[in-house]
């Protein structure tokens, strides 16, 4: 089993920049591959991006260049830094880990990007 808490989300002018957290427990952080997905009002869950244990990233194209994915396995923690902000953004984050059959979920944390 593995716990998944996410952390970090809040309310962000468009441009703006939010850091989210994933920290994880229970279970061998390191082998499993991490991600973060968002789900908007109205629509259906999507990747954002990904890393895997070997620190392979992928991502959306509708985020590429502006959000970072990264882990530190010392911490059980998977990090999403999302920079220049659009509205579009706005949604629900969940953190995710991925081993084999294994899939685990968080409870998400809110985004919102609002003038």
């Amino acid at each position: 089993q593995v716990q998944l808490v996410e952390s970090g989300g809040g309310l962000v002018q468009p441009g703006g920049s939010l850091r989210l957290s994933c920290a994880a427990s229970g279970s061998i952080f390191s082998v499993y591959t991490m991600g973060w997905y968002r789900q908007a009002p109205g629509k259906q869950r999507e990747l954002v991006a990904i890393i895997t244990s070997g620190e392979t990233t992928n991502y959306a194209d509708s985020v590429k260049g502006r959000f970072t994915i990264s882990r530190v396995n010392d911490k059980n923690t998977v990090y999403l830094q999302m920079d220049s902000l659009k509205p579009e953004d706005t949604a629900v984050y969940y953190c995710n880990a991925k081993l084999l059959a294994r899939n685990y979920w968080g409870k998400g944390t809110l985004v919102t990007v609002s003038s």
